[in-house]
């Protein structure tokens, strides 16, 4: 076997021509989108006045295994695909453990992370749809960012709403928005029926991802030409996404490299939804056994603490009903500094995976996320985003276990995008003046007092 080099490029040839639908390999599909007024499952003519036609049959299929990756996407995608599979043999080093350490790198590009894998997929079907613009959340900025550049590319108005406190906190990713053209409001805002409500519920509120959303869709639904595009969550960011992990897989397969433990950190689950699905539809049929871990924050631990249940994925109840592990949508998680993870929800695909227990979970405390992230940046050169943080995290405990019990595991892990615009993040870690908020059990059972009865 030919020597494993420290960064595996795929040559532009092997990318992806199809993107993976895990879907259409689960036993147990994930429950259907109900409408929240009839509880009925929602359909096709529900869905278009939201989101664009296209998506929404992508959206609904779950029996398509592969969908063809348009040309004009492709050619996109060329700016910063295929992205590097990373040896961390300098974290191995560090660390002083046999077991093996790969990560997909996804922070080559302008918007740092891998929402643009999503997000122009969303705009070229806007696009070609003849839509004016679209209207969109984000929590860190790093999908905003991304759906900002997007837009820009095929020339689409583009309105962003970012979480309060992430607008206050980072500046400088509302800037890079701007460049690229985006109008961006700070959430919640006076500027729709639904953020004022929400104001007068919660005063001085730093909000969440879930008022976001809210606000965006009053806004898309209410001006003509526009629809609502969301950067993770939806089966149909899932689907985009797989060209994460189909890289890494073939990546894996030229070098002869079986990881035994996949990892990535959960918020709504894009980026660990696209990095496993070609491995777990492995394990699905059969075919290969691997180890599965989402790493969500202490701070808002859907999967760890939450409920499988109906539940709206906006804290305005405007958007339609999705079986998932939520914390409920009341839920406005703390101001913790991984704004991408700060949502009550998770992915149904992934919900219905781990429900089926082919998927362990676990919550990490933030300052312990962000000694994982120095570290990291230390030994192996790449300041990371606090998000992929908590994947960084679990991959080294997993390493210090290896190294206590002597077993050689491959561990690989999504590392999403960089950091470089949470440095008040890293300053306040620096100062000693990060704390971790983990819920009370008071709090989140007064959280689920107001889930939907389905």
């Amino acid at each position: 076997m030919a020597q494993i080099p420290y960064k595996i490029y795929l040559d532009e040839s092997e990318l992806p021509q199809a993107w993976y639908n895990l879907r259409a390999d689960m036993k147990n599909k994930p429950a259907p989108l109900l409408n929240p007024a009839t509880h009925q499952p929602m359909t096709f003519e529900e869905l278009r006045p939201v989101f664009c036609d296209e998506l929404v049959k992508q959206e609904l299929d779950d029996t398509t295994p592969y969908f063809d990756i348009p040309g004009e996407i492709l050619d996109f995608y060329k700016m910063y695909r295929p992205s590097p599979l990373v040896h961390a043999e300098f974290l191995e080093k560090a660390l002083g453990t046999p077991a093996k350490i790969y990560y997909k790198f996804e922070g080559n590009n302008t918007s740092g992370s891998h929402k643009l894998n999503s997000a122009i997929a969303q705009a070229y079907y806007a696009k070609k749809q003849g839509l004016k613009g679209v209207t969109t959340e984000t929590g860190a900025g790093q999908w905003g960012t991304a759906l900002s550049m997007a837009c820009s590319f095929f020339d689409l108005d583009c309105k962003v709403y970012m979480v309060k406190v992430s607008y206050e906190q980072k500046p400088f990713r509302r800037e890079v928005m701007r460049v690229y053209g985006a109008s961006v409001t700070p959430s919640p805002s006076e500027t729709t029926a639904i953020g004022r409500k929400i104001l007068e519920a919660h005063p001085g509120t730093s909000g969440s991802l879930g008022c976001a959303i809210s606000e965006a869709v009053e806004v898309a639904t209410g001006l003509p030409g526009y629809r609502y595009v969301l950067g993770s969550v939806l089966n149909q960011v899932l689907l985009h996404q797989s060209v994460i992990g189909l890289e890494a897989k073939a990546a894996c397969d030229k070098y002869g490299i079986k990881p035994d433990i996949i990892i990535g950190c959960a918020g709504g689950g894009s980026n660990l939804g696209g990095l496993i699905s070609p491995f777990m539809g492995e394990k699905i049929r059969g075919e290969a056994d691997y180890r599965f871990i989402a790493v969500e924050p202490a701070s808002c631990p859907s999967f760890t603490r939450g409920k499988f249940a109906y539940d709206f994925c906006d804290t305005g109840m405007v958007c339609p009903l999705q079986k998932m592990y939520t914390l409920g949508s009341n839920f406005i998680p703390s101001a913790n500094h991984a704004g991408g993870l700060r949502y009550h929800g998770m992915s149904s695909v992934l919900s219905q995976l781990y429900a089926d227990g082919l998927m362990e979970a676990r919550a990490v405390e933030q300052t312990s996320v962000f000694a994982a992230a120095e570290l990291f940046a230390r030994v192996e050169g790449t300041l990371p985003a606090p998000e992929s943080s908590h994947a960084i995290r679990a991959a080294i405990d997993e390493a210090l276990k290896c190294k206590e019990t002597g077993e050689e595991k491959t561990i690989l892990f999504g590392l999403t995008g960089t950091g470089y615009f949470d440095m008040t993040a890293y300053q306040k870690f620096n100062d000693g003046l990060m704390s971790d908020y983990i819920p009370t059990d008071a709090e989140l059972e007064e959280s689920f007092k107001q889930l939907p009865q389905v």
